[in-house]
Formats: C-alpha cells, sequence, structure tokens
C-alpha cells in the first residue's frame, strides 16, 4: 500500500502505490481517484482501508483543477465531512468536493490527500508549529505558484520551520511536450529544464518543484521520486493513456 512512509515527531506523512485495495483492471488495485470511472463502491473500501493504514479518523480530498488555491480543513470543513466524502458527487446525494490544488490544516488526525498519477505529490509540516499542507504541483500548478501558495496559508497559521516531501511523479525522461510549452516553463522556472531519453524536449516537474520549495525556506526537502511512467507497481496517465487509476499523497497531524 505505501511506497513511501515517515513519522517525524507528530507528524505522519506517505505517498502509496496502486496495491492493497479492491478496484478492478484498469484501476487495480488502490486507485483512490477516478471516481467517474471506476466503482465508487470499489473506492470508497479504498479510502477505508487507507484510514486504517494511518490511523486517522478522516481523510480529506478535494476537486483538483490544476490551480493555485488553497483549502483550510478547519473545524467547520469537517462538519459536514464523514467517510465516503471522498468521492463527492460520485456517490447519489453527496455534493461535489470543493475545489482546490492544496489543502492545509491545524487540526489532529485529520490526513490531507492529494492524488497524482503523473503530477507531483508535494507534503509540507512544520511539527512544532502545528501546521500541515499537501499540494499537487502539475505543470501548471507548479509554475501557477501552487507550492508558494500553500506555505504561504502554512505561515498564516503559525509555520515557521516548514519541512517538505516530493513524491513519486513522471520524470523528465519521460515528460516530453511541445518546444513551446518547453521553453515557456524553462523560462519561468529554470530547474525544470529536461531533454527526454530521445533528446525531445521536456519539463522536470521534479527539480522544478525542489527549486521551488529551497527558495521558499522549506528544509530540510526528501525525495520518493520513482518515476511514475516507468514504475509499475504505480499509476501513471502518459504510460496507461489516461485509462488508469490515481494513487496519492497524504500528510497528517498525528497528536494535538
Amino acid at each position: 500500500m505505501f511506497l513511501e512512509r515517515w513519522s517525524p515527531a507528530r507528524v505522519g506523512a506517505a505517498f502509496t502505490d496502486r496495491t492493497g485495495g479492491v478496484s478492478l483492471p484498469p484501476y487495480e488495485s488502490l486507485n483512490l481517484g477516478k471516481t467517474d470511472a471506476d466503482d465508487p463502491a470499489a473506492v470508497a473500501e479504498n479510502f477505508a482501508r487507507l484510514r486504517e493504514a494511518i490511523g486517522v479518523e478522516r481523510v480529506v480530498t478535494c476537486w483538483q483543477t490544476h490551480s493555485s488555491d488553497v483549502l483550510e480543513v478547519d473545524e467547520d470543513f469537517l462538519s459536514g465531512w464523514r467517510p465516503g466524502s471522498e468521492l463527492g458527487a460520485a456517490l447519489p446525494g453527496q455534493a461535489s468536493l470543493r475545489k482546490a490544488d492544496a489543502l492545509v490544516t491545524t487540526l489532529p488526525r485529520v490526513a490531507l490527500c492529494v492524488r497524482v498519477a503523473d503530477c507531483v505529490p508535494v507534503l509540507l509540516a512544520d511539527a512544532e508549529a502545528g501546521v500541515v499542507a499537501a499540494a499537487h504541483a502539475g505543470r501548471v500548478g507548479l509554475l501557477g505558484g501552487v507550492l508558494e501558495a500553500a506555505a504561504a496559508s502554512m505561515r498564516r497559521l503559525g509555520a515557521t520551520r516548514i519541512q517538505a516531501w516530493v513524491g513519486p511523479h513522471i520524470c523528465g525522461r519521460c515528460y516530453e511536450v511541445p518546444n513551446a510549452m518547453a521553453e515557456d516553463a524553462w523560462t519561468r522556472l529554470p530547474a525544470t529544464r529536461a531533454v527526454t531519453a530521445a533528446g525531445t524536449p521536456a519539463i522536470d516537474l521534479g527539480a522544478g518543484a525542489r527549486s521551488e520549495l529551497e527558495r521558499l525556506g522549506c528544509s530540510p526537502v526528501t525525495s520518493c521520486e520513482p518515476c511514475t511512467a516507468e514504475t509499475a507497481s504505480l499509476f501513471s496517465h502518459r504510460r496507461d493513456a489516461g485509462s488508469t487509476g490515481r494513487q496519492c499523497g497524504l500528510v497528517w497531524l498525528a497528536t494535538s
């Protein structure tokens, strides 16, 4: 179920792989997204297994739109959250998930979850201040400042020393893009400059994320970066031509 997992003081952080769930092909087996395509009952069971595995009361998700929007998960937000809420409107009678690409909280035993299948999951924590955040950093969100927005939201809640984890994502060898798109990314965030194994223009999302985190004063930055497109135990939108599930990055405060 877990590709990597950490438990620093007061904080839990983890990245999942695609094993340990009940979803059927092509979403086998721990699909935590694609609720519009997978069997909702299977996704709900996958989330139930995830909650049990990490020992939290709630796993909170959002409707990711490649923005720089940050959603604060507070008591008011959680008043309407229950098991199954992770699926949003995929379950009859439920409202759609709130739109955002980063989540932040100071509440204990609430895991913030971002879902990916090539984009970069980034987890942030200040254990001493009791503030954690999770961000979905695809090309658009990364260049649009989602990591800066997440760090700023944490600091407004009292964070001063933020550490970060960069999770599995598509690597620069595999993330081929049109030349104009590459040039735009390289200009805006030079650390993203890359070429594919075939020598064509590419974007290195992981290098870009690490560069941004260092610029934002996050330290240490821990990397868990197998390439999603090259690793069969991970979901990859590009490798599987869109017919694939979603793994996730999770961060939570273990105690108040």
